[in-house]
């Protein structure tokens, strides 16, 4: 019989020589969820184990259970408030499949077993007899005077009527990626309610349609940036309430405004006594036993993908924060160390790398029902994936053999422009490599272009705005002081920005603060600072001063986003090469109706430059980067009109406009303006 050939492989011919191994990677999906489904009716259901597990109330029998997969656990106890935190007066007895579960009337505990009130459970192992926070609990708190995390009941009824927010079909995204805790300028830990109030407007006036929400579950260590994860139920009680995290979404529902969650399934933390290592005993429950368990760069423990209850754990927890949040989606940390032995370590060249060589197939068939447990779940919701592999197939559906993300982040554009800052002088940039990194994608492969990450704005890296201006930015930026590295500085941030936006991918990420080149680092409070939150907060008062220069580039970049919105550039898949001039740093493409024209050369400015487009019709500038109110030095008039005339010698039509150094124009024909 005739091999059916996948989807990817047709699209990606590249792949022929694997294109067993892409047939055996459906396979194996299929295989997964055809077990599910047989035992379960659907993959829905299957994730609804946090309806079960953790701690639940019971209608019909009027009572909470209890209940903890602790399949190698001697004795479970529950303890608290409720009984005076005796480690041993509640048993757990045990029922199947590993499971442990506990019955409390509301009768006899209905007074005592009440929201607000502190649990811990009590796992009798060969590891010892530990107090430990229940795996599904849904609230952790800190202890402000021993500094330990206890899980909290929470008994919530948050009423979500009215919100009836779908992210239209057709809507390209404009993400800004954000962290609550240092979202506010205060010396402290910014709150849900803060960012709604304060926040959410600002983003709203950029013109971005989607928020990243970073730190969302439950971190013990604050400093972690809310990658290593211990609770994973649990919205981080730093930033206030459950409640008022579903206040905060259903503010940017009405706002127009979809969340996505940034979501952590690659890893955990090692902590005993917060997380989830050891909880039964062994080293095995969750995670793959021995040095395969151990995250080699990041000291954290790795999930195994390959055991039904930890499938069930996080998919429960996928479908958990789109149902009781109403998040629209999530970004998926680490999907490059998820489906590789080697993290992403390793040079990966060939189809054969891709497919055969310390592939983590579990992982990979866990993303794959991930995404089609979120795609069933919500239609529109949007699932992104971070990962610097390449893995073929990531945004392909899963019936032609790939992943089934919606998009995947384009890392190696940050990488690009912070090694083009840090190696080369201005004069030695190349218009060819820049336009190659920008397009260096498949068709069909969903990307989404950011200029830099959030990674960047920590202490020990830079910033753009950082490379590009360092010191100078804590003297010179006076909107009246003439400083030749500033300067150069905001004409490149706006001109970087501009290119990743137009040329990178099909939606486009910006991590707060930088759209106005914030000019600290981030610190968050640890013994080596004394504790502070001077570095973990965001100045807002800078870019509000109309003083100082930080204005221009966030007015830049509001116009920009609103321009990209507006003309719908995302709708081609690639832009359209129309010049390209290697001596004076310049370029020029079309993308949608807009044609671009980029000079990055550091002096040439050049009265009557030629370059090709393509329709006929007479143009306009619609947007200037060198325009006072960005910054810029005010040389270009933006009221000409500039007609398409063809060459003498061919039949090309060619523009000829004054083309300034270090600046963008995007100009439209003026019959497509709008």
């Amino acid at each position: 019989m005739k091999t059916r050939i996948p989807g990817i492989v047709k699209t990606d011919p590249w792949l022929t020589p694997v294109t067993n191994d892409v047939i055996a990677r459906y396979q194996r999906f299929k295989e997964r969820i055809t077990s599910i489904e047989d035992r379960y009716n659907t993959l829905s259901r299957f994730a609804d184990a946090y309806k079960y597990l953790g701690i639940n109330y019971n209608s019909k029998e009027k009572g909470w259970y209890y209940r903890e997969w602790a399949p190698s656990a001697h004795q479970l106890f529950l303890s608290g408030d409720f009984n005076n935190w005796d480690p041993r007066s509640h048993p757990l007895h045990r029922t199947d499949n590993g499971v442990w579960e506990i019955f409390l009337d509301k009768k006899t505990y209905g007074n005592t077993f009440v929201h607000g009130s502190k649990v811990k459970v009590w796992v009798e192992s060969s590891n010892g007899f530990l107090p430990r926070i229940p795996a599904y609990i849904r609230r952790v708190v800190q202890d402000e005077d021993t500094r330990n995390f206890s899980g909290q009941l929470w008994f919530s009824d948050y009423n979500w009527e009215g919100d009836r927010f779908r992210i239209p079909r057709d809507q390209k995204l404009f993400i800004y990626e954000c962290h609550v805790g240092m979202s506010q300028e205060k010396e402290g830990v910014g709150t849900y309610e803060e960012f709604m109030e304060n926040t959410l407007p600002w983003i709203k006036q950029l013109g971005y349609n989607a928020i990243q929400m970073m730190a969302v579950q439950e971190h013990p260590y604050y400093g972690s940036f809310g990658y290593h994860v211990a609770n994973f139920f649990a919205p981080t009680s730093r930033f206030g309430t459950p409640e008022e995290l579903k206040m905060l979404i259903r503010k940017a529902h009405s706002m127009g405004i979809a969340v996505i969650m940034d979501i952590v399934h690659s890893h955990t933390v090692k902590n005993v006594n917060e997380g989830l290592n050891m909880f039964d005993g062994t080293d095995s429950q969750y995670f793959h036993p021995g040095a395969r368990g151990l995250h080699p760069d990041w000291d954290s423990l790795l999930f195994d993908y390959g055991k039904t209850e930890v499938l069930q754990f996080l998919l429960s927890n996928v479908k958990y924060w789109m149902n009781e949040f109403h998040f629209d989606g999530f970004r998926f940390d680490g999907v490059g160390s998820m489906m590789y032995f080697h993290h992403g370590n390793a040079v990966i060249d060939t189809p054969e790398k891709y497919f055969r060589e310390g592939v983590e197939w579990d992982s990979v068939t866990y993303l794959q029902l991930a995404n089609r447990l979120i795609h069933s779940l919500r239609p529109d919701a949007v699932s992104i994936a971070e990962d610097v592999t390449g893995m073929p197939g990531l945004t392909a559906k899963i019936s032609e053999g790939g992943i089934g993300f919606d998009y995947r982040l384009g890392m190696g554009l940050p990488d690009f422009w912070i090694k083009q800052l840090k190696e080369k002088r201005d004069e030695d940039w190349s218009v060819h490599e820049m336009w190659h990194v920008m397009n260096n994608r498949l068709p069909g492969v969903k990307t989404v272009a950011y200029a830099e990450s959030h990674d960047q704005a920590l202490v020990g890296d830079k910033t753009i705005a950082f490379w590009l201006m360092d010191k100078e930015m804590y003297w010179h930026m006076q909107a009246n002081d003439m400083n030749l590295v500033v300067e150069r500085g905001i004409a490149l941030h706006k001109m970087i920005r501009m290119f990743t936006l137009s040329l990178g991918g099909h939606a486009y990420l910006n991590f707060m603060g930088n759209e106005f080149g914030h000019p600290e680092w981030i610190d968050f409070p640890r013994e080596g600072n004394n504790w502070s939150y001077y570095y973990a907060r965001r100045q807002w008062s800078l870019v509000k001063n109309q003083d100082l220069k930080y204005r221009f580039l966030a007015a830049f970049d509001e116009a920009m986003v609103g321009l990209a919105e507006k003309y719908r550039i995302f709708d081609e898949e690639f832009a359209i090469q129309l010049h390209m001039d290697e001596n004076n740093k310049t370029l020029a493409f079309s993308r949608g109706p807009l044609v671009f024209l980029f000079n990055f050369h550091p002096s040439n400015s050049i009265p009557g430059y030629e370059f090709n487009v393509i329709e006929k019709g007479n143009y306009r500038i619609i947007l200037n980067s060198d325009n006072e109110v960005f910054g810029g030095h005010g040389r270009i008039d933006e009221n000409i009109v500039y007609p398409a005339v063809q060459g003498k010698n061919d039949e090309t039509l060619r523009l000829s406009i004054y083309s300034t150094n270090r600046t963008v124009m995007v100009l439209a024909r003026v019959s497509d303006i709008t």
